[in-house]
């Protein structure tokens, strides 16, 4: 297929270019509905003139319709989205694009969705949706799931399909709670994907941000101890990637410890880790819920990030376990290739 792609693009090249931005229009309407002209124009960074003109396309071909609350997507137009996905990625080329992430990183396996979380909010929904398909390929009866916190794992239990089997499996927050949204808490997404699989859920309710001393005495709750040691049996872990400042900001430590962070070099946290670019820890806290001796024996791990601007912590997450799978974006993907092509020393 790629081979009359390049000699398509080569006669018509107006066609892809026109192809690329109405998939593009058509997917941030599917996401933001219902949304007017103006907001869309706004968003999208294109003139309302032109938008104006692609909605009355959209609308002629029974892809959306418009009433006062804005713009919304219909079931045609959904078909069109989900049927032109293939095609999109090979004109990006997509496919790849992961065999060469997943060569780079020397991981399992890389999947890659369309665009840049940066700057395109509806990515967030394809990383989310990649995921939990994912998710359903890896998951057995009686599984011990675990999952971290965060908005792209409430993304990821969102937006998994309603299952009708009831296949026995437990969820489980994979560390404590961080940050104040309580619907990106890692109890509430444990509880939401549980839901959806029609499993079972049990909550950890500790933060990740108490005092070394306090969370020590937590420790020592039997309650908790019967919680981390169910959360020390997962075999399939979803967690999210983030950024050292990032993370660092969330567990709330202290300036001079952040500042020290960011001498040090680190550029990623995983399960009270922080790494720098090569993957080496800078900093060690501790932490509740699965700690990184438990993440490297886990058979099945995840890790989920997107944006360019996460490039740094997915590359140096990715030296700690070769096993793992990497669900990303077109964005982060071009970053990190650009980072292994000058930093081939790490």
């Amino acid at each position: 297929m790629k081979e009359i792609i390049d000699i398509q693009r080569m006669i018509v090249p107006e066609s892809f270019i026109l192809l690329e931005k109405r998939y593009d229009i058509l997917r941030n309407i599917s996401n933001l509905q219902p949304i007017g002209r103006r907001a869309l124009s706004n968003k999208l960074n294109i003139g309302e003139r032109i938008v104006r003109g692609e909605v009355e396309f959209f609308k002629k071909q029974g892809f959306i319709e418009i009433d006062s609350a804005g713009m919304t997507i219909t079931s045609e137009g959904e078909k069109v989205i989900e049927g032109l996905k293939d095609f999109i990625y090979s004109i990006r080329g997509i496919h790849e694009l992961e065999r060469e992430l997943r060569d780079c990183l020397h991981i399992k396996e890389v999947i890659v969705v369309p665009g840049n979380l940066d700057n395109e909010n509806y990515v967030l929904a394809d990383i989310a949706k990649a995921t939990s398909e994912l998710m359903n390929k890896l998951i057995k009866n009686k599984d011990i799931i675990g999952i971290t916190g965060g908005t792209t794992m409430a993304a990821v239990a969102e937006g998994m399909e309603q299952q009708n089997k009831d296949k026995n499996i437990t969820v489980v927050p994979a560390r404590g709670g961080l940050g104040r949204r309580l619907e990106s808490q890692s109890n509430i997404v444990a509880a939401k994907l549980a839901e959806k699989l029609k499993g079972n859920y049990q909550m950890l309710h500790a933060s990740d941000t108490l005092s070394q001393e306090i969370l020590q005495s937590i420790l020592e709750d039997p309650e908790i101890k019967k919680i981390i040691e169910l959360i020390k049996k997962v075999n399939l872990l979803i967690f999210g990637i983030g950024r050292a400042e990032d993370m660092a900001n969330r567990r709330e430590l202290p300036q001079d410890v952040v500042e020290g962070l960011m001498k040090d070099g680190a550029v990623a946290e995983a399960f009270g880790f922080y790494f720098n670019l090569a993957g080496e820890v800078t900093y060690e806290m501790k932490t509740i819920g699965i700690q990184f001796a438990d993440f490297i024996k886990i058979p099945n791990v995840i890790g989920v990030a997107g944006g360019a601007r996460k490039a740094q912590a997915i590359y140096a997450i990715s030296k700690l376990k070769k096993d793992m799978i990497l669900v990303t974006d077109e964005g982060a993907t071009r970053e990190i290739l650009k980072l292994y092509k000058n930093n081939k020393n790490y």
